[in-house]
């Protein structure tokens, strides 16, 4: 590897060629701070709290955007450096409302942070802030326009990852604001509701609509029995809360402290994984043996439900049939559950805990009542449990073991990986294989549908016939295989599309700090939780057996169909609602 000279704060280092300073400084122990930069994103320079002095340069640079060369000489800690940096934060700062006693972000708050960093203690100069209205319009998001700081962050995102494109940056000088187009609401415009531009922000201008006053209402009436479902990805992010490393497996310790809230029952999202994959997998076969429109494209992400619905309409005949995991888990907590406890599905109260901002929209439709009540009565983001967890006192690490209910907190490895990408579809052929040849499928990883790629494409030989599969995750590589399949090029059986970029360990309601980095450790987690689960078939599972053989007769059965299937609605650009 090719490496330059260059001396940072009167100390000669090599670092590699090609580098910003920012990162020259990083390997050198010095992290330099910074708004508008994060590390999976193109770099933007336009925050500038980045700032340092290079010699024979007549003004500062920006470190995340200027590259090193040979004999550079930097100084990050000088007067100038100190002096500017502290004068544009309090710019920044007197554009800004100080909430931050109430405000969500609190001490997660990035413009907080290095503030404290700076040893600011007042903000100097004339208060600029002015009072704009909060977008309370969806179910699943909030936007603060007044503590936007204007860094791009989440435009970039949701330009550039996701392709939805509904973020911009309007007017100039003091009136520069980053909002859906001419200042609509994102109730009226394509807004999936993915987060993840709530995870790319660096204050609390966008968060997650908050709805633990809700559970705890329910969970303090002695008339409801409150439920709770916990989602797959959820076990490998929700100690990272409570200051533990990315990816660890909290399983549980996560049941214990439900326990503590004081939910009734504990359940496992992961059940109804299960479930999902017996109702997919032969909605699959079904297509295949009958002539049905292929290929078959997953529905278990109600963020590309609705990018779907609002940009590929005439798509919508190749998307399963098949609810999530998230609402077939509500239909049978208000059905075959109520049935066999013996409580009225009315006082039945069902809390998800996703890592999803837009299963929050997901339970809202209004579709998604089939057994005659809401399927799901509330959603929970991983950083609203943590905030309960931690607004009751909860040692959270120093727990006890405790263990799901039974029966619908049963589950195999197969559900596990459902959080991330390529997982639904490795789930589904470990069950849609033995289902077709009736043979035991020695080697459960399909590593070809595993890793990171955007788009990953692989093939598997069912009785004979040689079935093509694609995965995509993050929703510009998912409009690359619809654009594929609108021109006829798309030669797959069987697709799989997670809205968010490594599926849901990526959620936009994951905790604050989310980076691809961080999504790789967490899928490890969740493979690991696959690798050492007693069962790893779907199939296999004995609840989801006994649920098919006492209740719901058979896949695709007339019941099932029922409870466990929906329809989509054409949400094209001019009709958005």
């Amino acid at each position: 590897m090719s490496t330059v000279e260059i001396t940072i704060n009167k100390k000669t280092v090599r670092v590699p060629e090609n580098i910003t300073i920012m990162a020259a400084a990083k390997l050198n122990g010095i992290s330099l701070p910074s708004l508008c930069h994060h590390p999976d994103q193109k770099v933007k320079a336009n925050c500038r709290v980045c700032a340092v002095e290079v010699e024979g340069s007549k003004n500062l640079v920006a470190s995340c955007s200027t590259m090193v060369s040979e004999g550079m000489k930097i100084t990050t800690n000088s007067p100038r450096v100190r002096e500017t940096v502290r004068t544009i934060v309090e710019l920044i700062l007197a554009d800004h409302p100080q909430e931050c006693l109430t405000c969500i972000r609190s001490g997660e708050c990035e413009l907080r942070q290095l503030a404290f960093k700076l040893g600011m203690k007042e903000v100097q100069g004339v208060k600029t802030v002015k009072r704009l209205p909060l977008d309370l319009s969806t179910p699943s998001l909030v936007r603060d326009p007044n503590k936007c700081i204007k860094c791009g962050r989440c435009a970039e995102v949701c330009h550039h990852v996701q392709e939805v494109g509904i973020l911009y940056s309007h007017n100039r000088g003091l009136d520069i604001g980053v909002t859906p187009e001419y200042g609509k609401e994102l109730k009226d415009v394509a807004c999936v509701l993915c987060g993840q531009c709530v995870l790319a922000c660096p204050v609390g201008a966008i968060y997650e609509k908050d709805d633990t006053d809700k559970v705890w209402e329910a969970l303090g009436n002695p008339d409801k029995h409150v439920v709770v479902q916990v989602a797959p990805s959820v076990r490998v992010s929700i100690a990272e809360e409570f200051d533990q490393p990315s990816g660890s497996i909290a399983t549980s310790k996560l049941v214990s402290a439900l326990r503590l809230l004081g939910f009734d029952r504990v359940f496992d999202t992961d059940f109804a994984a299960d479930l999902t994959i017996m109702e997919e997998g032969h909605e699959l076969l079904q297509r295949l043996q009958t002539g049905g429109v292929l290929p078959l494209i997953t529905s278990c992400s109600p963020g590309w439900i609705k990018y779907i619905e609002h940009f590929y309409p005439e798509l919508l005949p190749h998307v399963s049939s098949c609810k999530s995991p998230q609402q077939m888990f509500g239909a049978m907590a208000k059905s075959y559950y109520a049935q066999i406890s013996g409580i009225d599905p009315k006082d039945i109260f069902v809390v998800s805990v996703m890592p999803c901002t837009a299963k929050k929209y997901e339970a809202a439709r209004p579709e998604m009542k089939d057994s005659g009540y809401r399927d799901v009565d509330a959603v929970l983001t991983t950083r609203e449990l943590g905030r309960m967890f931690k607004h009751e006192g909860i040692d959270f690490n120093s727990l006890e073991d405790g263990e799901f209910d039974s029966p619908l907190g049963i589950s195999t490895g197969a559900a596990a990986i459902f959080g991330v990408t390529g997982g639904v579809m490795e789930a589904a052929l470990r069950t849609v294989y033995e289902v077709v040849t009736g043979q035991t499928l020695e080697k459960l990883e399909f590593t070809g549908v595993r890793g990171m790629a955007g788009v990953k494409a692989s093939s598997v030989n069912l009785g004979g016939t040689e079935v093509k599969v694609a995965v995509a995750h993050g929703l510009a590589h998912a409009k690359q295989i619809m654009e594929a399949i609108a021109a006829g090029e798309a030669d797959y059986t069987f697709i799989e599309v997670m809205c968010c970029p490594g599926g849901c360990i990526g959620g936009g309601g994951q905790p604050y700090g989310t980076t691809n980095a961080v999504r790789e450790k967490r899928i490890q987690g969740l493979y690991e939780v696959d690798q050492k689960a007693e069962l790893r078939k779907s199939h296999e599972n004995p609840a989801i057996q006994k649920l098919y053989e006492d209740y719901l007769q058979a896949p695709l059965s007339p019941v099932s169909h029922k409870l466990l299937h929906t329809t989509y609605t054409n949400r094209c650009q001019h009709e958005l609602q």
